[in-house]
């Protein structure tokens, strides 16, 4: 089977004539003659948005799926709480495409918590926390996250994305390193071209490269901050951190986490990769995690010592000039915390759901990289077109999984990725590696 990059060669002539010029025929207007003055010999790709090379670039993935008879897997419109189950249109599925990691999103003290604070608060704070957007609750929730990673104080953002590029954006500059593991998310990248550090990948997981890497660079550099994540959320793998944070303190660098998919996910209670390795909260310099996974709200936080988290509330673009957290958001991922800690058998049944997922797909000889079978699980493909087909063949016999393809992944890599819940029943989980497994051997 030809590589999606095989075909868009194949095919470039044919769909940028059939796509470009005959389906995006009626973006192209005749430009006034003042305009044409104006512009002179400037390309009309530098102020057309239907000829932006990324718009051009998805006219020919989604030609290519028509060719292909394979649809479009997104945007699914999901008709209610999306947990274990959910309804697409009108029918219902298993599904394996939602981070309700615990099952929280819709538990009813979460819903109440969240109706109470609209009816005490509203809907918004209508203003930046430091100007007048301040509100009890925003202040409970971030001293309960502090007292999770038992560090100093937490500040919340409003986007978990925004998290990390405003921290790391802010916090280093162009006379400082960000080495990072390969396969960060996004947001980690983005906040790296935010500050204008030197940016260094080190291999996936590779703590000796790492060090290696400090070794020859780090007198070179005024600060130095390693970043790296929990559950990385396309592998469902996790770093040793202990070895880390040796190598941080020894090259005396910083050293931050992202703990976006390991959250109320690792740790005998849910409290993330410290408490599954046992180590102190404040051997990481820079705890962050999101809120809308585990803890079923919206947003991110960052956890650590006074010094780090008083100078991003009063000096961080993306919290100083941004809206405060939204009262009942707010009150909804409190409640959801409480919740984990009241109740961590949640976390203990997700924990056996994922082990039992992980171990069947195995025996089947499926494919799951390295995945620790915590609450990400991949089941690589190798192929982007041959993923799209069995996401769409599953979806067809009551599964949703996503695919997960290139470019979001090499396309030797492409995948379906499997999120499981505690809510995740094993008939249902015994039902999806079977038809998985059979649909792929018709591949």
């Amino acid at each position: 089977m030809k590589k999606i990059s095989d075909l868009k060669g194949q095919l470039k002539d044919k769909l940028i004539q059939k796509a470009l010029e005959q389906k995006l025929r009626h973006f192209e207007k005749e430009p006034a003659d003042s305009t044409k003055i104006i512009t002179g010999s400037i390309p009309e790709d530098y102020y057309r948005f239907h000829l932006h090379p990324g718009f051009r670039q998805l006219l020919i993935i989604n030609e290519a799926g028509k060719k292909f008879g394979v649809n479009s897997p997104f945007f699914k419109m999901h008709q209610g709480i999306a947990g274990s189950t959910t309804i697409i249109g009108e029918n219902e599925y298993i599904n394996f495409s939602s981070y309700n990691y615990l099952g929280l999103n819709g538990h009813p003290h979460v819903k109440e918590a969240a109706k109470d604070a609209i009816d005490r608060y509203g809907t918004s704070v209508s203003a930046s926390r430091p100007v007048s957007g301040e509100r009890p609750i925003h202040r409970e929730l971030e001293k309960s996250i502090a007292d999770c990673y038992n560090v100093d104080n937490a500040i919340a953002f409003v986007s978990g994305h925004a998290t990390n590029v405003t921290t790391i954006g802010y916090l280093f500059g162009g006379k400082d390193l960000l080495l990072h593991d390969e396969l960060s998310h996004n947001s980690i990248l983005q906040g790296t071209l935010l500050s204008g550090a030197r940016r260094l990948p080190f291999p996936h997981n590779d703590w000796k490269a790492l060090d290696g890497i400090l070794s020859k660079q780090r007198t070179q550099f005024e600060r130095v901050l390693i970043v790296l994540e929990g559950i990385y959320s396309m592998d469902g793998d996790y770093p040793d951190l202990p070895k880390f944070v040796e190598i941080k303190n020894r090259h005396k660098a910083f050293l931050m986490v992202d703990e976006a998919h390991s959250f109320g996910v690792m740790g005998r209670t849910g409290m993330g990769i410290r408490e599954h390795f046992g180590i102190e909260g404040g051997a990481v310099d820079i705890w962050m995690g999101t809120l809308s996974k585990a803890l079923a709200g919206c947003g991110g936080f960052i956890a650590g010592e006074h010094a780090l988290v008083d100078h991003l509330k009063f000096f961080a673009p993306g919290f100083l000039y941004s809206v405060g957290m939204s009262p009942p958001v707010a009150a909804a991922s409190l409640a959801a915390l409480r919740v984990i800690q009241q109740e961590p058998e949640r976390v203990i049944t997700l924990q056996k759901r994922g082990e039992l997922f992980l171990r069947l797909a195995k025996s089947a000889g499926i494919n799951t990289g390295n995945s620790a079978g915590l609450a990400v699980i991949p089941a690589i493909i190798g192929n982007s077109l041959n993923t799209a087909r069995l996401s769409a063949a599953l979806f067809e016999q009551g599964i949703n999984v996503q695919p997960i393809l290139y470019p979001a992944v090499p396309e030797k890599s492409a995948r379906l990725r499997f999120f499981i819940s505690c809510q995740h029943t094993e008939s249902q989980i015994q039902k999806t590696v079977d038809l998985l497994a059979q649909e792929l051997s018709r591949l």
